[in-house]
């Protein structure tokens, strides 16, 4: 029996692990197109997941909601920071906060 619940556990594992991959990519993909939207460079073509926690989607399922932090610049000598919400696999919402400390809310399924 104990060693249905090591496998149980290990493809548990696995599966998180991709599921996490593709939640990043999304991430990425999300904040590279919000900030070419708006003029904008993605520092270090990257993010950076901050939290993980559970969330119910509009279908009332619960699922994984990840957020991601990334560095962004306007003119290239700023960092300036953005979020990309994820839950499952459908980007939620991108944020891009402003040096004049607007944020620019760009909830848009076409980039999921």
């Amino acid at each position: 029996m104990g060693i249905f619940i090591f496998i149980a556990g290990l493809l548990a594992l696995a599966w998180f692990w991709q599921d996490s991959l593709k939640s990043r990519e999304r991430a990425i993909r999300a904040a590279a197109i919000a900030c070419r939207e708006i003029g904008a460079q993605l520092l270090d073509q990257t993010v950076a997941l901050k939290k993980i926690k559970f969330a119910r989607a509009e279908s009332g399922q619960v699922n994984l909601r990840r957020i991601y932090e990334f560095e962004f610049s306007l003119a290239g000598y700023e960092r300036l920071q953005g979020r990309a919400y994820v839950l499952g696999q459908k980007l939620e919402q991108v944020q891009l906060d402003r040096a004049e400390g607007m944020v620019i809310d760009l909830k848009s399924h076409s980039h999921s």
